[in-house]
């Protein structure tokens, strides 16, 4: 794959077959961050588990002490009470089973995160195959199915992210942005490793983390060492 000029200069500053630990990671993918824009710091756990076995998924949601650095718009499908619930919370776009056909048949997804009352599951199941794909499902175990509408959108605002394995069994999620602090940086990604380590399923036999690798949006992959994550 050939990479452009800049981002070969920035790979020059990343010793290839070096772990580093996430302290120098960090300070790294800032000063390795090649774009003009202010790009994403992303995390990238490859993990032993096998996803085709239920007791070995990995599915949660944490907030990110300093925020993922992005302006996140959430949907709440809601009715009743809960309608103006969500609205004082800040929730960006409220509604209920009118919303069905603007997303199924007008291609509408101008949100990030969706979160449901319980008693909306039976609505929102309909909108599954469109939904689905995108990681946009509503879920109990992210915290996104819940009666609690107030904590589920200011968690979200607050920058609360979720982490669930991929088909090829890795997990990615967002720490942060290039711009942030490296203090800021590490706090988060500190959060963000100690919810992955909580979720190691008992299930699993052999090696839980396989390799952890910090990059940025467009910047080369860094390194980070699994040892103290095992």
């Amino acid at each position: 794959m050939k990479h452009g000029k800049k981002y070969s200069e920035a790979a020059k500053l990343i010793e290839r077959g070096n772990f580093y630990e996430p302290e120098e990671a960090i300070a790294l993918v800032k000063k390795a961050a090649p774009a003009k824009f202010d790009e994403t710091v992303e995390l990238h756990l490859r993990t032993g588990c096998d996803g085709r076995h239920a007791e070995q998924q990995i599915r949660g949601a944490v907030v990110l002490p300093n925020g993922t650095g992005k302006t996140v718009k959430v949907l709440v499908f809601a009715k009743g009470d809960k309608l103006n619930e969500a609205e004082a919370a800040g929730a960006d776009y409220v509604g209920g089973e009118e919303l069905i056909p603007k997303i199924q048949n007008e291609g509408w997804l101008d949100f990030d995160v969706v979160v449901a009352t319980p008693d909306m599951m039976g609505v929102v199941g309909r909108l599954g195959k469109v939904l689905g794909p995108k990681g946009l499902m509503p879920n109990p175990k992210a915290g996104t199915v819940t009666m609690d509408v107030t904590k589920a959108v200011n968690d979200i605002k607050a920058g609360k992210i979720e982490y669930r394995l991929d088909k090829t069994n890795i997990v990615h999620v967002p720490v942060g942005k290039v711009s942030f602090t490296e203090e800021a940086l590490m706090e988060n990604f500190k959060a963000i490793m100690d919810a992955i380590i909580k979720a190691k399923p008992s299930a699993l036999k052999g090696q839980y983390l396989k390799s952890i690798t910090l990059t940025s949006t467009m910047g080369p992959g860094v390194k980070i060492s699994t040892a103290k994550f095992q």
